[in-house]
């Protein structure tokens, strides 16, 4: 069916209610429109769907959450797992309550116990539900940090993580399989009740929750004698970290905690920022406003589902605020935990620091200087989860910290996926511990980089829309992998790994090795002194991506290095 055909279906069958057909009559004489919303089914890929809300099958709407719904339905039946149900979360996103509504009555439908939660909740305490649960699967509806005409819709298994190899596939080839909405089933929720598949989730879980943050505190005694001499300022960018966030910062001790008021309350419009990124300097104009005022040492900020923190410094020297990347601050919660471990006899004989290929090759330094493995996966916090599962599966290794390089990270074993709360719960106690020694946060991270190395980082990335966008950014993959080049700029290409086909080519030797790694559109180019280059696609946007990772003699020279290198990035996509 082409995508006319399949417009006109939508437009006239009674399957599809009354405003469906109203949005899309009215964009009856814009054959562009049309086609963007049809000609294709929205993709399920391997974390689940991410999309612009609206009427069509290359949208996010009530229809094509159901068909998504349906496939992990109807996969979870083939693995005689529905007694154990599936617990869904969502966030503050505009339809985010109803998606979420459907998703659950969906699984009713088929048999499966849905646990719901009462309101919006985080990403991370979904992750950490349905394993206190005991669920088969989990479910969240948000679009993380995109912006504000974007929802999605992210699938986890009983491990707490999301879905990875096998069963990835295995739930989108039952989802993609389904070609007519109207064999997806659905009940009501009153009968749902009824039949003792619908439950609600509230207090208890968010109890446990705190409970478990609260364990991983490395310094209790000291936040409780010095815990006012920190100011916090904190948004949670209309987002769900609010409750959270506050919550266990005041139950570990942390009184001096400033809310953004114009971004406390969840709103999906996102009205004050031009969408709701920590990664972006704008997200945090009316937070440092209000750190000024109050003389704040530190500034936080999460995305909607709080799973991505954003972090300012407050530096004496100049008077002002220094941002942190992501890097940044994933090496400086890790440096204190391991620190602080090492003074209290807690880090592992067999811990293992985790990162993904994307991320600064700093932590390789730090995993070296205490003594324990660094293990490198692919881009995504589900393999850092899967990580963790593996650890416990097989007894050899201990989780000592994970990160990625887009502002995520994980501390602890409560959760599988990456957890702003207790990121935000860490790095005030970070900040408290080095207070008490004379330092900011970023006296601290000067520190870090005299101690290990001036690591830097950047990414520059291609926004390809469409039809025509996506082909390109495929000719480009293409004909990288293909034509292995031998120097990017003024660097020479050392290795080259390719994920796709499984291998890294040694360009000095001509040997080829496995790369050890799950199949992934990724390639990647070893530079000398210490440089790195890395190109994929996106996962959840119209964009190809390039992270760039070089390592200088100072602030300035790896400044001017990844400067240098970003500029030629860009002959890599010609």
């Amino acid at each position: 069916m082409d995508y006319m055909e399949n417009y006109k279906k939508w437009c006239e069958d009674p399957y599809f209610d009354e405003a469906t057909k109203q949005e899309l009559k009215a964009i009856a004489n814009d054959d562009n429109e049309i086609k963007e919303r049809f000609y294709r089914d929205l993709s399920f890929g391997t974390g689940g769907l991410r999309g612009i809300i609206g009427a069509g099958t290359n949208r996010m709407n009530a229809y094509t959450v159901r068909r998504a719904t349906q496939g992990l339905a109807n996969f979870i039946k083939k693995e005689h797992a529905e007694a154990k149900g599936v617990a869904i979360a969502y966030d503050s996103r505009r339809m985010s309550i109803e998606f979420s509504e459907e998703a659950a009555l969906c699984l009713c439908a088929n048999g499966i116990k849905a646990y719901r939660f009462e309101s919006l909740r985080p990403t991370p305490e979904l992750s950490f539900a349905l394993r206190e649960l005991g669920c088969t699967a989990g479910i969240v509806v948000t679009a993380s940090h995109n912006p504000a005409e974007y929802n999605g819709y992210k699938v986890y298994w009983e491990d707490g993580a999301q879905i990875t190899a096998p069963k990835d596939e295995l739930i989108i080839n039952e989802v993609n399989s389904i070609s007519d909405f109207s064999t997806v089933k659905t009940m009501s929720r009153l009968d749902a009740i009824k039949a003792g598949l619908y439950f609600t989730i509230g207090k208890e879980i968010d109890d446990r929750y705190m409970e478990e943050l609260k364990k991983l505190s490395l310094s209790p005694e000291l936040i409780k004698a010095h815990a006012d001499d920190l100011t916090v300022v904190y948004t949670p960018l209309h987002g769900t970290g609010n409750l959270p966030v506050r919550r266990v910062l005041k139950e570990l001790g942390f009184n001096k905690v400033f809310v953004v008021p114009e971004q406390e309350l969840p709103n999906g419009d996102f009205p004050t920022v031009p969408y709701p990124n920590p990664e972006d300097p704008k997200a945090f104009a009316l937070a440092l406003a209000l750190a000024k005022e109050k003389k704040a040492d530190v500034v936080l900020a999460t995305d909607p589902d709080a799973d991505r923190l954003g972090v300012y410094s407050y530096d004496k020297a100049t008077d002002d605020y220094v941002s942190f990347t992501g890097n940044m601050s994933g090496m400086l919660i890790c440096e204190y935990l391991l620190e602080r471990r090492k003074e209290l006899g807690l880090i592992h004989d067999d811990g293992v620091l985790v990162k993904t290929i994307v991320s600064t090759n700093m932590a390789d330094k730090v995993a070296e200087s205490y003594g324990i493995e660094l293990r490198e996966v692919l881009t995504g916090f589900k393999y850092i989860g899967e990580q963790i599962k593996l650890f416990e599966q097989t007894g050899k290794g201990h989780y000592e910290f994970g990160f990625e390089e887009s502002y995520g990270c994980l501390v602890g074993t409560h959760a599988r996926d990456k957890d702003a709360v207790v990121a935000v719960m860490m790095l005030a106690e970070a900040a408290v511990y080095y207070k008490t020694k004379g330092l900011s946060l970023w006296d601290q991270m000067q520190n870090i980089y005299k101690k290990y190395g001036y690591f830097r980082e950047g990414l520059e990335t291609m926004t390809l829309k469409g039809i025509e966008g996506l082909e390109k950014i495929q000719q480009i993959m293409a004909s990288l992998r293909a034509n292995p080049i031998d120097n990017i700029g003024e660097y020479k290409v050392l290795k080259f790994r390719d994920y796709k086909n499984d291998y890294i080519l040694d360009k000095t030797t001509g040997e080829k090795t496995k790369t050890g790694l799950p199949v992934s559109d990724v390639l990647y180019f070893d530079l000398n002194d210490d440089a790195w280059v890395c190109v994929r696609p996106s996962g959840t946007e119209p964009k190809l991506k390039f992270y760039a990772g070089v390592k200088g003699t100072s602030f300035e020279d790896a400044d001017a290095k990844m400067t240098k290198l970003k500029a030629d990035l860009t002959a890599l996509a010609k």
